[in-house]
């Protein structure tokens, strides 16, 4: 497995029982799994592929996630 540091993921249980894992670093960045596991993993997908689209585009990256581009 793969640890993606340091995409701070918050997660809550709605009232229907699903997982909601949101990146507050990202908005509007989230994702619903039946598990904590499966929201945080989907969140994370996501997140990456919102940072490789705005890098792509010249976009800047929020501070907070720069340590991911570091190297």
């Amino acid at each position: 497995m793969v640890t993606i540091e340091p995409i701070r993921i918050e997660v809550e249980r709605e009232e229907d029982g699903r997982i909601l894992a949101s990146v507050p670093d990202l908005p509007g960045v989230m994702a619903y799994g039946v598990t904590e596991a499966e929201a945080v993993r989907k969140a994370k997908a996501i997140a990456l592929q919102v940072l490789a689209d705005m890098i792509e585009s010249g976009e800047d990256v929020p501070e907070s996630l720069r340590l991911l581009f570091a190297a």
